[in-house]
């Protein structure tokens, strides 16, 4: 696993819940490979209790399959669920996107603009590129004035999440990095049908190259 140190104030549960959500969407913990408490709990410098905790919590989510006595499975992604996350996206962010129009500042615009000169720079880092991938669409929630719901919305996407990583490995154009630059630049007119029509297109992506992806990994889905 990659294993980022503990954050200030962070417990147990929640570092090992964050650290298993990382290395989840981000592959390194495979889809339908197999991990234990114990394995987990040494790798996290934990006792196992919350690394149990965290395998309750991502089990609830069917990101893992507990199965007593024998461990618990990373599940293989399930493109239906990836499909409502982004139906439940799209909703949502299409009116996160036209709020922001609605009270971006000129230091709003800067933020994204600098997270978008980032994307450019690391646009081969795919972790990396997750993460500002993620912050972008934070500012936007941050600026609609609806962080609330960007943390519960993104507390349920790791079966659209993974499918993102793999996009970054797989489809042959990237066009994340555009998107976002038009995006902002209609948050920018304060152009909210333009804002709103772009964010649709932009998630409906990860959807739309469903073949490149399901080619390249095909170990990691259910049939």
């Amino acid at each position: 696993m990659y294993i980022e140190a503990r954050q200030a104030g962070e417990n147990g549960r929640d570092y090992a819940l964050r650290e298993l959500k990382e290395n989840i969407i981000h592959l390194d913990l495979e889809p339908g490979s197999m991990v234990s408490e114990k394995d987990l709990a040494e790798e996290l410098g934990l006792s196992r209790t919350p690394v149990r905790e965290a395998l309750q919590d991502l089990a609830k989510a069917q990101i893992v399959d507990i199965y007593p006595q024998r461990g618990s499975q990373i599940s293989r992604i399930n493109y239906e669920l990836a499909k409502e996350t982004q139906f439940t996206r799209n909703i949502l962010e299409g009116v996160a996107v036209q709020l922001a129009c609605q009270r971006a500042t000129d230091d709003d615009i800067r933020i994204l603009q600098e997270n978008i000169m980032l994307q450019e720079f690391h646009i081969s880092d795919a972790r990396k590129m997750m993460r500002l991938d993620d912050e972008f669409h934070h500012e936007l929630f941050r600026i609609a004035g609806k962080l609330y719901t960007w943390n519960m919305l993104s507390s349920y996407a790791l079966h659209f999440d993974r499918i993102r990583e793999m996009a970054l490995h797989s489809v042959r154009e990237i066009k994340i990095v555009n998107d976002h630059k038009q995006i902002c630049a209609a948050v920018n007119r304060w152009d909210e049908a333009l804002a709103k029509e772009l964010m649709e297109e932009h998630l409906a992506r990860y959807i739309v190259d469903e073949k490149e992806i399901r080619e390249k990994y095909p170990a990691n889905f259910f049939v």
